[in-house]
This record gives structure tokens, sequence and C-alpha cells, in this order.
């Protein structure tokens, strides 16, 4: 039995050591004067090394928004480390948050024992994963070759693993072509790429990229109807949108996007989860429905890029600022939901009155492919505001909205629906 360590004590517990939580450690860290019993902000990752999924990203297009330049995953990763631990912030790696012992006490493992964390105030930045092939209802054989792109980078970057041969990418994200560059350094091609949408639904410049740089096929409208092969996998079958199917054969399937948000803390402290994104509810401010915790990050919205996830981690610390000088909660405000073929929205409670979300952003999820869609947003049964966006609506990518669509919103009218007109 490991041994038990007396508990500690800080002003900010953050839960995950990836983008968010390491800005928001930085930040909040550079505000409260570094280590100390007065103004501690620890840090506490299950990994052995903090940065979260940059870290094993080893490909370009990381730090666009906050650090306004752009590096290599693995480089962020280390940039946001160096910062978080120059503010002053204690990182613990290692050390696995597995429940609460109180308000705001954590539960913590780690190689050194087990004991408790009270903080002032706790902020969940435990990221988002993706739905592994059994939470995808996959049918066929049960060989060796299948994994998600997290595992993929983590066997070819951290540990140099060779992974096949010939691999089919299931999703067309953002991450779907992340997965394809890892799979070109591991030496392995990829011969197909399967979405069951109209097109692969990352920007038109990664599809560009993809068709004319990499050559990767992407079988759009189309899905993975079984997996064959007994010791090894052998190939997939794949039915388009008429039924017709055929087997490609491949060494490898990588199951990418369809995400998760890593939500067991927040359930375990009886948080109020959103149906849609299945993190928790949080206001503009990211305060959760418990009063001194706080959510940032892909916690909230799965999926959204690595900077914009930090951001999150920069903004956060405002409101987590605000509750330690003065215990400030969540003011009065309204209900945010959506229709079909929107999906969820963050945050999902906002006071009209109030300061904007981070970066003045509504953060949405839609089902389906809307070239120039017009937002719509009802309160009460009433049209408040009609919008047309520049930029369309796709699966498989966050789709931002303007908070100002809300402007005309009143704080004592009842829930506010968002739809696209």
């Amino acid at each position: 039995m490991s041994a038990t360590t007396p508990p500690t004590h800080v002003s900010v517990a953050i839960v995950g050591g990836g983008p968010a939580g390491l800005t928001a450690a930085a930040e909040l860290a550079r505000a409260l004067g570094g280590p100390g019993d007065a103004g501690s902000v620890l840090v506490l990752d299950r990994e052995r090394e903090a940065g979260g999924i940059p870290r094993h990203s080893d490909h370009t297009g990381y730090g666009m928004r906050d650090l306004h330049r752009v590096v290599r995953g693995p480089a962020y990763a280390r940039t946001l480390v160096e910062q978080a631990t120059a503010a002053g912030a204690v990182i613990e790696t290692g050390a696995m948050v597995t429940g609460w012992a109180g308000e705001r006490t954590l539960e913590v493992t780690a190689p050194t024992g087990r004991r408790t964390v009270t903080a002032d105030a706790v902020v969940l930045a435990t990221g988002a994963r993706e739905r592994a092939r059994p939470a995808r209802w996959i049918p066929g054989d049960r060989p060796d070759g299948v994994m998600t792109t997290g595992q993929l980078q983590n066997l070819v970057h951290l540990h140099h693993r060779r992974v096949g041969e010939r691999a089919v990418v299931l999703g067309g994200e953002l991450v779907s072509w992340s997965a394809v560059l890892t799979l070109r350094e591991a030496g392995c091609r990829t011969v197909a790429m399967v979405t069951e949408h109209p097109r692969s639904e990352s920007y038109a410049a990664f599809r560009l990229a993809g068709r004319v740089g990499l050559r990767v096929p992407v079988l759009a409208r189309s899905r993975v109807v079984a997996i064959e092969g007994r010791g090894r996998l052998t190939g997939v079958v794949v039915e388009d949108a008429d039924g017709e199917r055929c087997t490609v054969p491949c060494d490898l399937v990588v199951t990418t996007g369809d995400w998760i948000p890593d939500h067991e803390l927040a359930r375990l402290h009886g948080l109020e989860l959103d149906r849609g994104t299945r993190g928790p509810v949080v206001d503009a401010a990211l305060r959760t429905s418990a009063p001194g915790v706080f959510a940032a990050g892909n916690l909230l919205h799965p999926v959204d890029t690595a900077d914009v996830a930090a951001l999150d981690g920069r903004h956060v610390a405002t409101a987590v600022l605000d509750w330690l000088g003065a215990g400030a909660t969540a003011s009065p405000g309204v209900r945010l939901r959506v229709d079909a073929p929107l999906r969820w929205i963050a945050p999902q409670v906002v006071d009209p009155a109030g300061p904007p979300p981070a970066r003045g952003r509504l953060l949405l999820w839609t089902d389906e492919h809307v070239a120039r869609p017009r937002v719509e947003v009802v309160q009460d049964g009433a049209v408040v505001t009609r919008r047309r966006l520049a930029w369309p609506a796709a699966p498989g990518r966050v789709f931002r909205v303007p908070s100002a669509v809300l402007d005309g919103v009143r704080r004592e009218g009842g829930d506010v629906t968002l739809r696209l007109g």
C-alpha cells in the first residue's frame, strides 16, 4: 500500500498540465507572486512530463493565437511549461487526481504517496480524448493494428516505434491530417481517409495540401462497416452512401476525432454537466456550478485547437483572481441552448450585462455543413438577432460565432436558443 503523505494547501490547484492548465498557471502565478504559502499555484498532471497533447504531436501549427508565432508541438509544450515555471507555478507530474475529499479538496496519488490537496480555488483543465474503436461500434474482427491518434503519436514521437506500412484513417478533421503527418514520419503510407461527410471536415487549405502534397485519397460519404484480420489487421470494408462496398487492404487503422471530454472529476464532484459537450456547464467567466471550481480548455469544448485552449486558461485566470479576492460567484444569467443541426454551445450561461466570453466568441458544433450560415438568436419565442456569417459551419471543427449576437438578449427573459436560419 502506498504511503500517505501530509496534506497540502495551495491558493490554486490546477488539474491538467496541457495548454489550458499551463497558461492559467502562468497567469495566476504572476498575479499571486509565485510559490509560497501566501500565493501558491500547483499544477497536477498525470503524465511523466507536462505539456499535454502537443508534447507528442511533432509537427508545426501550434502557438499562432497565444504565442503569435507558429512552432512544432513539442516546442510549444516546452514553452508553456517554461512560462509557467518561470512565473512561479509548481508543476507536479505523475500525480493522478482520483477524487474529491471536500468542497475544494483533491485526492492525489503520486510516486511519493497518497495525499490530499486543499485549494482556495480549483481549475479543471483535464482536456478531451478520442473515442476508441469499442465506443464507435465498428463491427468485425479484433486484430492488432487499431489505435487512436493519441496512441499513434505516442508510439511514433515518444517511443520511435514502427506502426505499419498501409494505414486507413477514420475521420477527416484537423486531427485526422495530424495523424497522416505522423504516419508519414513513421514511414507508413495513408492509403485512404474515410469520412461520412461530403468532404473532409478540415479547412480547405488542409484538404488541398492533403490531396496534392500528401496524396491521400478521401473517401467521402463513406463509412467503415467491418474490420478484417485475425492476429493482425488485413483490411477494412468501406460502404459508400449508395450501399456499395469495397475492401481496402491495410495493416493499420487510426480512429480520429469523435471527442469526449475527460469529465470524470467533474462528474464525481457533482458539477452540472452539459448534455451536448458532456463537460461542465460554465458561464462566460468559466465558473462551474460549484463555488470556487472553474474549468477551461477542451474539457469544455471538445475539441478546439491548442492555442484556443491556452487562451481559455488566460481568460479563466481573471475569474479565479476575482474569487480569491472577494469570493465573487456567478451572476444571474440566461441559459444558452441550440437547435439541430447544432449539437452544443459553450459557454452555456451568459450575463447580458456582464463581460463577454473568451475572445468574444461563442463556440458551437454542427453536424451538417452550411456554407453561408445565418445565425438566429431566439428568446421567449421572438427572434432577437439574425446575422449572416462569412465563414461556413462545418462538421469536425468548432463553429465560432461573435458573442455580440447576444446584445439584444434580456437578462430577465427566458432561455436563449441559437439556430441556423
